[in-house]
C-alpha cells in the first residue's frame, strides 16, 4: 500500500480542527485508511542515514498514512482532506468542470507519427490562474512522484510533465528524434546537453537512473517542443529548465505521455482535480486539444462522470446489514459517490466522479457502503455453510515441536525474516555469493538487505541484546528461511528450519547434542545409519575446527551442529563460548507430521485401526442404542443438545483431529438430525454422517461420552424365587394369593432399600496461575474450598510449566448428574486474583 506523509499541523488546519493521535487513528480506520507511523523528517533521516545526516532536518510532526493502492485521489494532502471532510459531512463533494479558454483558442498538442514506436499517446490540460504557496507547491511535486511510482509504474506507462505556461507559446509538438539531435538545458542544470550526454550524466543520479532503461535502447527519443523550438521535456526522463514551475507560476501546462492511453487519462484527471481548488475559479480546468497523426482531435481532460444503478438489497445482502434504501444512498454520498433513490423499487443511482477511477464494478460501490457503515458496526452472523479446516502438516509439526522444545528448557525467540548481508555472510565467515541469498532491490535500511538463509544470526543477535541475563541462555526458533530455487515461478522457496543456541561459560556441546537426540526421539527417528539418524564430522567456517558435525537422516544431510568459531562469537559482540544446532524439519513431513507428540516415552502415539479380514467379515452397523444419556446430558432433550453444541464449537470431532468411534457412538444416540439453531452440532452431524460406510474401521475411542444403559437385571433374579403357581383348590388359591402378596411386599421393601446405581467420573484439572509470584498453597486452598453436592476432591501436585511458573494439577470424583466440568471451571475461575485458566487434563468414567 502507498504511504502518504503529511504534516500534522497543516492537516489539522485544513480539516478545521485538531485531533489527538488516537482520535485521528480512529478516523482513518473509519475511512478505510491506516495511520502507520507518527514521526518527523529528522527522525526518518536519523533512522535511515544516521544522526550526523539528520542535523538541521525539520522536527515537524509527520503522519504516515497507508492508503489503498487504487485510491489515487488520496495520495496528496488535498485529496485526503477533501475525502475526510465529505466523509464527516462537513463538505459536499465538489463538481469538476472542464472549461474553454476565456479568450482565444485552447492550447494544442500535436502528436507526430514518429512517436508510435516509443510512446504513442499524450494528453494535456491547463490549470489557469492557480496560486501556489510553499506547502501547495511541495504537495504538487509530491503527488507527481506518488503517481509515477504507483499507477504510472515508475514512468513506464505514463510520465507527467508540468510547465510554466507563461514561459512558452503553443501550439506544442510531441515528436521523436535521434538522441544526438535533441539538445536542451535540463531541469536544475547550468548548461545544455544532448540526449546522449544526459543518459551518461544521469547513470549516477540516485533518482533518475531508474528510468533510463525505458528509452535507453530506442533509436528515437520522445521530446516536446513549443512553437519556438524550446524543449519542454524529454519524457519520461527530465523536463527542461526553461519551463520550471516556481511559487510565482500562475498558469500550469500539464502533459502526460504514455504507452497506455487509459492510464494517461486517469493520471491527468488526478493531477488537475486535486489542485484545481487553488485556481481562480475553483474546481475548473481549462481544456487542451490533442491532435493525433491521423488528424483526429480530442479534448482533455475528460473529467467524465458516469452513473451506475444497483439495488439496496444487493448491498444489504453482500455486506450483511439491513438498512433502508435512503440510508444506503446517504452512506455512499459520504464516500464521494453522490447517490439518489430512483423510486423504482429499491434502486439507487450512483454518480461516480472522475476522481474515483477505482470504482469499476458494483462490488466496489458495495465496499464503500460497508466502509461508510463501519466494519465494526456490521453484526456478527453464523455462516450458513460449514467446512472442516485442516492445519498445514508443516505448521502442525512446528507447533508440536515448539511445545516439547520449550519443555526441554529452551526459550523460543522470533526474529526478523530480513537481515543484513553482513549477518549471513561476513559474520559467519562466509562469502555472500556462497549463501544464495535473495537480495532486496531497494532496501530502506542496512539492517534489511537480504532474506535470511539461516536462523542462526537472529538468535545470536537476540543473545547479544540480552547478555546481562543470567546464564545459561538457551534459545530456539522454528521459522522459515528463503532459498533460491529456479524451479519455482518466483525463483525462490521457503524452507522451515529449527535452530537452537546454548550460551554459557562452557560451550555446552553435550546440551545441544542432547537436544538433537530429544528432537529425533520426538520425531520417532532412531539413532542408526540407514533408516535412522547419525552425525558425522564436518568442516564449516562458522564452527570451531574439529567441533562441527553434519546431521544425516536416512542418508540425507539435514543440518549441522557444533561449537561456534570464536571469531563468529566476537563478531556478534559476545564474550562466552556458544554451541548451536540448525536443521531442516521438512524432510520429516509425511513420516510423523500427523502423529501426536507425547511427553512420555515412547514419543509416538500409535493408533491401531481394525480392518476386516476374510475370516472376520465386516460388522453390520449397530442399531441405535435405546439410551440417549451422555456426559452432556440427555441428547433427546434441548438442554443436552445445547451442551453438545457448545462442546463442538471449536472442535471438528469428539476427540483428536480425525473421526473415531467416539463420533460414531455419539452420532448413534442422537435421535434425529439436530435443529439448525445448533449450528456447530449440525455441522458435526452432517460431517459424521458421511462416514457411515467406513464407520466400523474408524479408530477406537479413548473416552466414553455415551453413558451405558443402567437397566438392572436383578428383578429377574429375584422373581425366580417367587412361586406364583398354586393348585386349583380355592383355599389353596387364596393361601397362594396371600403368600404371593406377602412376598411381593417384602420384595418391594427390599428393592426400595437397595441403593440406585450412581454414574461417577474421575476428573484431573490443570489450574494455571497468573505468574510465578502467585501463592500456590493459597491457590490450592481456594480450589479445595469449592464445595458441591456430589464433589469429592482428591490428590494434587505442582507441575512445572516454564519460566519458574508451576500449575496445580488436582484430581476429583464427581457424580455426573450433580456436577459438570463447566460448573467446576466456573467456580474455580471465580478466584480471579489467583487463577488464570482451568483445563480438563483427563476425564474417565468410573
Amino acid at each position: 500500500m502507498p504511504t502518504v506523509g503529511v504534516k500534522r499541523d497543516l492537516l489539522f488546519k485544513a480539516l478545521g480542527r485538531t485531533y489527538t493521535d488516537e482520535e485521528f487513528d480512529e478516523l482513518c480506520f473509519e475511512f478505510g485508511l491506516e495511520l502507520d507511523e507518527i514521526t518527523s523528517e529528522k527522525e526518518i533521516i536519523s533512522r535511515e542515514q544516521g544522526d550526523s545526516k539528520a542535523s538541521g532536518a525539520s522536527d515537524v510532526i509527520l503522519y504516515k498514512i497507508d492508503v489503498p493502492a487504487n485510491r489515487y485521489d488520496l495520495l496528496c494532502l488535498e485529496g485526503l482532506v477533501r475525502g475526510l471532510q465529505v466523509f464527516k459531512n462537513k463538505l459536499e463533494a465538489p463538481r469538476y468542470r472542464r472549461v474553454s479558454p476565456v479568450s482565444g483558442e485552447p492550447q494544442r498538442l500535436i502528436i507526430t507519427k514518429e512517436t508510435a514506436a516509443v510512446r504513442p499517446h499524450a494528453v494535456a490540460a491547463v490549470l489557469r490562474n492557480i496560486t501556489f504557496t510553499q506547502e501547495r507547491y511541495d504537495s504538487f511535486i509530491e503527488l507527481q512522484d506518488k503517481l509515477h511510482h504507483n499507477v504510472c509504474r515508475k514512468r513506464s506507462l505514463v510520465a507527467i510533465g508540468t510547465h510554466d505556461l507563461d514561459t512558452v507559446s503553443g501550439p506544442f509538438t510531441y515528436t521523436a528524434k535521434p538522441p544526438g539531435d535533441i539538445s536542451f538545458k535540463p531541469l536544475n542544470q547550468s548548461k545544455e546537453y544532448t540526449a546522449t550526454q544526459l543518459m551518461s550524466l544521469y547513470k549516477t543520479d540516485s533518482h533518475l537512473k531508474h528510468f533510463l532503461h525505458i528509452i535507453e535502447d530506442k533509436p528515437l527519443y520522445p521530446v516536446i517542443y513549443d512553437s519556438n523550438g524550446i524543449v519542454l521535456s524529454m519524457p519520461p526522463i527530465i523536463n527542461g529548465d526553461h519551463t520550471k514551475i516556481s511559487l510565482k507560476t500562475k498558469n500550469v501546462f500539464v502533459e502526460c505521455t504514455a504507452t497506455d492511453l487509459t492510464k494517461a487519462k486517469i493520471v491527468l484527471d488526478m493531477m488537475v482535480t486535486m489542485f484545481s481548488e487553488y485556481c481562480a475559479q475553483p474546481f475548473t480546468v481549462e481544456e487542451a486539444e490533442v491532435v493525433y497523426p491521423d488528424g483526429k482531435t480530442c479534448k482533455y481532460p475528460e473529467l467524465a462522470y458516469r452513473k451506475e444503478k444497483l439495488s439496496s438489497e444487493f448491498i444489504n445482502r453482500k455486506v450483511g446489514i439491513n438498512e433502508s434504501t435512503e440510508k444506503i444512498a446517504q452512506l455512499l454520498t459520504k464516500m464521494c459517490l453522490r447517490s439518489e433513490v430512483t423510486g423504482v423499487g429499491d434502486e439507487i443511482e450512483v454518480e461516480i466522479p472522475p476522481t474515483r477511477s477505482d470504482v469499476i464494478h458494483a462490488c466496489d460501490i458495495m465496499e464503500d457502503a460497508a466502509m461508510a457503515f463501519g466494519f465494526n458496526n456490521i453484526p456478527y452472523t453464523t455462516p450458513r455453510t460449514y467446512t472442516i479446516a485442516n492445519q498445514f502438516p508443516v505448521n502442525k509439526l512446528t507447533e508440536l515441536l515448539r511445545q516439547d522444545l520449550a519443555a526441554a528448557g529452551f526459550t523460543e525467540a522470533l526474529t526478523f525474516a530480513l537481515c543484513s548481508k553482513e549477518d549471513i555472510a561476513d559474520k559467519l565467515g562466509k562469502k555472500i555469493s556462497e549463501t544464495g541469498a535473495i537480495h532486496i532491490a531497494n532496501p530502506k535500511t542496512a539492517e534489511f538487505q537480504v532474506a535470511r538463509t539461516t536462523l542462526l544470526p537472529g538468535l545470536l543477535k537476540t543473545i547479544a541484546a540480552n547478555r546481562k541475563m543470567p546464564l545459561p541462555l538457551k534459545l530456539f526458533e522454528i521459522s522459515d528461511v528463503v532459498l533460491k530455487d529456479d524451479t519455482k515461478d518466483v525463483g525462490a522457496r521457503n524452507s522451515r528450519r529449527f535452530c537452537a543456541v546454548y550460551y554459557n561459560k562452557s560451550p555446552g556441546f553435550e546440551v545441544i547434542h542432547g537436544l538433537l537426540d530429544r528432537t529425533m526421539q520426538l520425531l520417532d527417528v532412531k539413532p542408526a545409519r540407514g533408516d535412522g539418524y547419525h552425525i558425522q564430522a564436518s568442516d564449516d567456517s562458522t564452527f570451531f575446527p574439529g567441533r562441527c558435525a553434519e546431521i544425516f537422516v536416512r542418508g540425507k544431510s539435514v543440518g549441522r551442529l557444533g561449537v561456534l568459531h570464536p571469531d563468529v562469537v566476537n563478531r556478534f559482540e559476545l564474550t562466552m563460548p556458544c554451541s548451536a544446532l540448525e536443521m531442516d524439519i521438512e524432510p520429516f513431513l509425511g513420516h510423523t507430521a500427523e502423529t501426536t507428540l507425547s511427553h512420555n516415552v515412547p514419543m509416538q502415539e500409535v493408533v491401531k485401526h481394525k480392518f476386516p479380514t476374510r475370516a472376520e467379515p465386516p460388522r453390520a452397523p449397530s442399531s441405535r442404542p435405546t439410551s440417549t444419556k451422555t456426559v452432556f446430558g440427555d441428547v433427546s432433550a434441548a438442554a443436552g443438545l445445547k451442551a453438545l453444541n457448545d462442546f463442538l464449537a471449536d472442535k471438528s470431532y469428539m476427540e483428536g483431529f480425525a473421526a473415531s468411534q467416539a463420533d460414531v457412538a455419539m452420532f448413534d444416540v442422537i435421535p434425529s438430525a439436530p435443529a439448525a439453531t445448533f449450528c456447530h452440532l449440525t455441522r458435526w452431524y452432517n460431517h459424521i454422517k458421511t462416514f457411515q460406510r467406513e464407520r466400523d474401521n474408524l479408530p477406537l475411542a479413548e473416552r466414553q461420552f455415551v453413558l451405558p444403559d443402567l437397566t438392572n437385571d436383578d428383578e429377574e433374579d429375584e422373581d425366580d424365587d417367587i412361586d406364583l403357581f398354586g393348585s386349583d383348590d380355592e383355599a389353596e388359591s387364596a393361601e397362594a394369593d396371600r403368600i404371593k402378596e406377602q412376598r411381593l411386599a417384602e420384595y418391594a421393601a427390599k428393592k426400595s432399600k437397595k441403593p440406585a446405581l450412581i454414574a461417577k467420573s474421575s476428573i484431573l484439572l490443570d489450574v494455571k496461575p497468573w505468574d510465578d509470584e502467585t501463592d500456590m498453597a493459597e491457590l490450592e486452598a481456594r480450589v479445595r474450598s469449592v464445595a458441591m453436592d456430589g464433589l469429592l476432591w482428591g490428590q494434587s501436585k505442582l507441575v512445572p510449566v516454564g519460566y519458574g511458573i508451576k500449575k496445580l494439577q488436582i484430581g476429583c470424583v464427581v457424580e455426573d448428574d450433580k456436577v459438570g466440568t463447566d460448573l467446576l471451571e466456573e467456580a474455580i475461575t471465580a478466584f480471579e486474583e489467583y487463577v488464570q485458566s482451568v483445563d480438563v487434563a483427563a476425564f474417565n468414567k468410573i
